[in-house]
């Protein structure tokens, strides 16, 4: 038999997952790790290369253990990583400094930009997709401002995914779906923009090779097989950004499928051609997909997953325990109750994320707008009813805004993360939409996405395309209720409203942003 590896780095944890090459996961490990602030570094995430390598071997070793093989039957492995995160390296390869993907610390030199290059952003998002806010520029010139010995010594850059890989192979280089997150990228070429690093003063020749998803790196080296437990004789193959291998992973790997990934953030993706122009109010992010000749549009909804914790462990005591008498999940009790609610949840409105404005992006205070008295309308089960209904509703605003720069028509959705899982938000999604939901039967898409590149590096598929139609399998379909969508309208009007009125509030300094954007 013959195995593939996809190996996983998320925002708080490492997974590497072995696939057999129909698909099926055979073994699984993970590890959690810390991304901690920097001492006197406000807002700062670094990533800590020296303590999370071990971290990446020892699951390595465990999802081989687990899976009941032996390492040398692994064709290829590839690397996923959240996108954002960087590594900066020596001219010998090593890591000098790296960041996670939310690491916020460059908001001065955000701002530096905005103002002392009036116009620029705007230049560079059309380029690229993307705004200063989690760019490579503002931390690579922060690096420079305050670690100039480590900066004079830069010498490569790339992801964290791309640091896995290169600590397996021995090669440092990147890929469109993650590189382009850096903003120091071409949309429509898939390379670097290092021009955009002269212009404001950084270095402009630390930008390693570009190759596409799926394209072979080498093997494994010795050392790297020893401290991992594998073969010197698997091969290496690119990876990409986790959300963009996610979408291969659910089959969205050709023009104009439309993906909403609901997990502790929701993102809604869109696959656009790579000629496609950048909407002017640079309100929805654009990212290179891992097929070439595709972009994907992203609108992001902060925290919706999140937000479903807090709710559940904030006030829903009674129906933990009810859960567990039944043996079941505190979720498959909560939607069972809020089923019973109707559609629009008696009109409460939750003001969490806001929709997408990636150029000034903040949002309002946590609230419940509209709650009442009457305890048999206003109770645990409308409240957590009416939060689905509202990450449904931002989710539609952005993939409406979405839809009108890109001039693509969507009547389908693949619905994937832990919020499909249930029976009750899927078809919310449905109705507030207005298009037909479809679950994918994979539990790891990433993972499944990350297996598909290796085993297109290794010719056993043909391309990223052909191993999603080869591997992705359906389990449910949920069709829109045309009546609850009449209503879901009339919410997301109120809705849009009442979240610009929360908004003064914020800036009127009354109440506290739930999230703002480095350099607002």
């Amino acid at each position: 038999m013959s195995y593939l590896m996809a190996i996983d780095a998320g925002t708080g944890s490492v997974r590497a997952v072995v696939f057999d090459t129909k698909g099926n996961q055979l073994g699984v490990s993970q590890h959690e790790w810390t991304h901690l602030e920097e001492d006197g570094v406000p807002n700062s995430m670094s990533f800590d290369c020296e303590k999370n390598w071990p971290l990446v071997c020892n699951c390595i070793q465990n999802a081989v253990a687990d899976a009941g093989i032996n390492a040398a039957d692994i064709l290829a492995l590839s690397a996923t990583s959240m996108r954002e995160g960087i590594v900066v390296y020596d001219k010998a390869g090593k890591e000098l400094w790296a960041v996670a993907n939310v690491d916020a610390r460059a908001d001065k030199e955000v701002r530096f930009l905005q103002e002392s290059f009036v116009g620029m952003e705007e230049e560079f998002y059309a380029l690229s997709g993307q705004t200063f806010a989690l760019g490579a520029l503002p931390r690579l010139m922060w690096l420079k401002n305050n670690r100039p010995e480590l900066y004079e010594k830069a010498a490569n850059v790339s992801m964290i995914g791309d640091w896995i890989l290169a600590k397996l192979s021995g090669v440092i280089a990147t890929d469109p779906s993650n590189g382009g997150t850096t903003g120091i990228f071409s949309l429509q070429k898939r390379d670097w923009v290092s021009a955009m690093a002269q212009r404001v003063g950084l270095k402009d020749d630390i930008f390693p090779k570009v190759l596409e998803v799926g394209m072979l790196m080498g093997n494994v080296t010795k050392e790297a097989a020893t401290a991992a437990g594998l073969s010197s004789n698997t091969k290496v193959v690119m990876g990409g950004g986790d959300v963009q291998l996610g979408s291969a992973g659910l089959g969205v790997v050709e023009a104009g499928q439309v993906a909403v990934l609901g997990g502790s953030f929701w993102q809604q993706v869109v696959n656009i051609s790579s000629q496609t122009r950048t909407p002017k109010d640079m309100s929805i992010r654009v990212n290179p997909h891992v097929v070439d000749g595709l972009s994907q549009a992203e609108g992001i909804t902060f925290f919706s997953g999140l937000i479903m914790r807090w709710f559940r462990d904030a006030f829903c005591e009674l129906e933990k325990l009810e859960a567990q008498k039944r043996g079941i999940d505190v979720y498959t009790v909560l939607e069972e109750k809020a089923s019973e609610i109707p559609a629009g949840s008696y009109e409460i409105l939750p003001i969490f994320s806001d929709s997408m404005k990636y150029a000034k992006w903040y949002h309002a205070a946590p609230s419940f707008l509209n709650l009442s008295l009457d305890a048999s309308k206003c109770n645990r089960a409308s409240m957590f009813r009416s939060l689905q209904e509202n990450a449904a509703i931002v989710s539609s605003i952005n993939l409406d805004r979405i839809k009108e720069f890109s001039g693509i028509e969507i009547d389908e959705i693949v619905f994937a993360g832990g919020a499909s899982k249930g029976f009750l938000w899927p078809q919310i999604l449905a109705d507030v939409t207005g298009y037909r939901v479809k679950i994918p039967k994979v539990s790891e898409a990433t993972a499944l996405g990350g297996a598909m590149a290796a085993g297109v590096g290794c010719g056993v598929y043909l391309d990223m395309v052909n191993a999603a139609k080869e591997l992705v399998v359906w389990d449910k379909t949920y069709e829109p209720n045309a009546k609850n969508k009449k209503v879901y309208d009339e919410i997301k009007i109120k809705w849009c409203k009442a979240y610009e009125a929360q908004l003064k509030l914020v800036d009127d300094n009354i109440t506290t942003s739930m999230w703002k954007a480095p350099g607002l």
